[in-house]
């Protein structure tokens, strides 16, 4: 793990750049059999992106580090643990943008995969990235008993009770007002609990105890909500090439969102109170938990 000393920037360039790796070398060449479907693969998951997941579980480990593990195997356990909240989202948005969902032909200003590879191999990619997370957590250099609980959580977090039941209902909402508890439940699922994951994923891998999984907890939830307000708010207010994604899908599509529920000065309100509730969720963790505070700070600033 890189030294706390460095400063937020240069710690998020590290991380970025060790997951990249990371990934290059799990994800099979395109030179091997079937090669255009390793390709399509590889482009969707190494085609840049923020890798706040992959930072989160980073940042997790680094508040919760435990003297009962190896640090060499709870860094590689972390790396796996990173790369396969990273694989579960590349594979999340490979399948959005298809036409039969999203319909989206710009994805970190590129083509989306399906445009450059076809349809067929873009679900395919994606059917592919899955079960790929779930080897390299299967792989954690861990107790076994917490492999399993790694394990439950991913499988919970992407499933119908997480990221695709809340794609789920986002599908089914399109035209309708949401109440703003079920607004809430749809973001909570459909981004926030990947989002969770990561963190918990990152506490799960170093062994937090149970006072530092209930603080973790919490600042999982609030800063889950408070990234996919930042998204609503950034759809109606940033241009297409700062996003790298269409702008405005969200409006043009008629769906639900933060902005169109509260507004845009209501939203950039609760989005306040979110990061409030992240931060003081850390305070019990101390210092170590410095990193996701940064993190709270960084995703709450992309609507500067």
């Amino acid at each position: 793990m890189p030294r706390r000393t460095l400063d937020f920037s240069d710690w998020l360039t590290d991380r970025v750049h060790h997951i990249e790796s990371v990934l290059e070398q799990a994800l099979p060449a395109s030179t091997v059999v079937p090669g255009s479907l390793h390709d399509a693969m590889r482009y969707a998951v190494l085609g840049g992106g923020k890798r706040v997941r992959a930072a989160l579980v980073y940042a997790a480990g680094e508040a919760s580090l435990s003297a009962g593990t190896a640090a060499s195997a709870q860094e590689i356990a972390l790396d796996h643990a990173a790369a396969a909240v990273e694989l579960i989202h590349a594979y999340s948005l490979v399948h959005d943008d298809l036409p039969c969902m999203d319909d989206d032909a710009l994805r970190r200003g590129r083509p989306t995969v399906h445009v450059k590879y076809g349809e067929a191999t873009a679900m395919l990619a994606g059917d592919a990235l899955q079960p790929l997370a779930f080897e390299l957590i299967g792989l954690m250099p861990i107790a076994p008993a917490l492999v399993v609980q790694a394990t439950q959580l991913l499988a919970r977090s992407a499933g119908s009770l997480g990221m695709v039941g809340g794609q789920a209902i986002d599908c089914e909402s399109v035209g309708k007002v949401l109440a703003a508890e079920q607004l809430q439940q749809m973001h909570s699922m459909k981004t926030g609990a990947m989002l969770e994951a990561s963190v918990l994923l990152g506490g799960i891998v170093a062994g937090a105890g149970s006072s530092a999984r209930q603080g973790l907890e919490t600042y999982a939830a609030a800063i889950g909500l408070a990234f996919q307000v930042v998204d609503d708010i950034l759809d109606v207010t940033a241009d297409t090439a700062t996003l790298g994604k269409t702008a405005g899908k969200d409006a043009a599509g008629n769906k639900p969102t933060y902005v169109s529920s509260m507004g845009l000065e209501g939203s950039r309100e609760l989005l306040q109170s979110l990061h409030a509730q992240a931060r003081n969720a850390l305070l019990p963790l101390g210092p170590s938990a410095a990193r996701l505070a940064e993190i709270a700070d960084f995703i709450v600033g992309r609507d500067r």
